[in-house]
């Protein structure tokens, strides 16, 4: 066994994930997993830099993982930075600040190699079994970004795009720095015209058009918060529980239903589901629209939910 960290830093949250894992059973033991929204990429899409509030917030989350970092006793830490300290013009005071903080630099990787990570973390324990048998279309929709990946035993096609709950929000639905609640028909469009722009990009790569029929044999696996939150509100469940979320099958009437109240409803009345994360209040509406999105587009009549994503996949990766 190695005891290994692995932080994922988002545009929304950032997540820890401390666990003994295995290489020669692919077994990987969950010791400690946490997530904190800090909404790093707040303004990033606007002003193509990192907010103070937001590199403070950030970095008050790393000071308490660095704790638990050492309590737990890691051997091997990997903090990986995704889709808005790519894009910020500011990202050496990112950098330097979680060095000081946690002792390693944080690993601004590219869209495909987040794919990768997100691919290996859903699907390592889907393998082989027949309930969910493979090939796989990953999709991880994050705050900046959705990550696509095709494959079976391995990456066959993958493709970042610009797209996700906090972008297409303060793009959209941001008006004098307040969101519109509930948004309005043209805000809507304009989101999903974004959506299908995006589509038509990642498609370039990966195939994604009726991809998921079930005479094609893909099964559509989705990650992240935005995902997790939709399985949750379907499985009408009193408060958030990981281990009812995952692996949960949801089907497409059902985001289709669901996607259609957020979008109709106030900030207080997504503020009461039980299921909502304070901290995605305000941008699951977007998020949820995309998944709606890539369900039509890809021809899934359900989406197989993963809490095992890229913080999984980051942790093989030093294993």
């Amino acid at each position: 066994m190695t005891r290994v960290a692995a932080v994922d830093c988002g545009t929304n949250s950032i997540r820890l994930l401390v666990a003994d894992a295995d290489p020669a059973t692919g077994e990987l033991i969950e010791l400690d997993r946490r997530m904190k929204i800090v909404r790093l990429g707040q303004g990033v899409d606007r002003t193509g830099r990192l907010a103070p509030e937001a590199l403070e917030r950030t970095f008050a989350a790393c000071r308490e993982y660095a704790e638990v970092i050492r309590e737990v006793g890691a051997e091997r830490v990997r903090f990986v930075a995704t889709s808005a300290s790519r894009d910020a013009e500011n990202r050496e005071e990112f950098v330097h600040g979680v060095m000081e903080i946690l002792g390693v630099e944080p690993e601004v990787i590219t869209g495909d190699q987040e794919a990768e990570f997100s691919f290996t973390g859903a699907t390592k324990e889907l393998m082989g079994r027949s309930h969910v048998p493979g090939p796989y279309l990953v999709v991880d929709i994050g705050g900046g970004s959705t990550e696509f990946v095709e494959g079976g035993e391995g990456v066959r096609a993958a493709r970042s795009v610009d797209i996700g709950c906090v972008r297409l929000t303060e793009r959209h639905l941001a008006v004098d720095g307040r969101i519109t609640d509930p948004p309005t028909e043209d805000q809507i469009a304009a989101i999903k015209r974004d959506v299908d722009t995006a589509l038509d990009l990642a498609e370039r790569t990966v195939p994604l058009t009726r991809a998921c029929r079930p005479a094609d044999g893909h099964a559509l696996v989705g990650l992240a918060g935005s995902v997790t939150t939709v399985a949750g509100i379907a499985l009408g469940l009193a408060e958030y529980e990981s281990s009812a979320i995952h692996h949960s099958r949801i089907a497409l009437d059902q985001v289709r239903e669901i996607t259609g109240k957020l979008l109709g409803s106030t900030h207080d009345e997504r503020a009461r589901i039980p299921v909502m994360h304070p901290g995605r209040v305000d941008v699951i509406g977007a998020g949820a629209l995309i998944l709606l999105s890539i369900m039509e587009r890809t021809g899934a009549e359900e989406v197989v939910v993963s809490e095992h994503d890229i913080l999984d996949g980051i942790a093989w990766s030093i294993a």
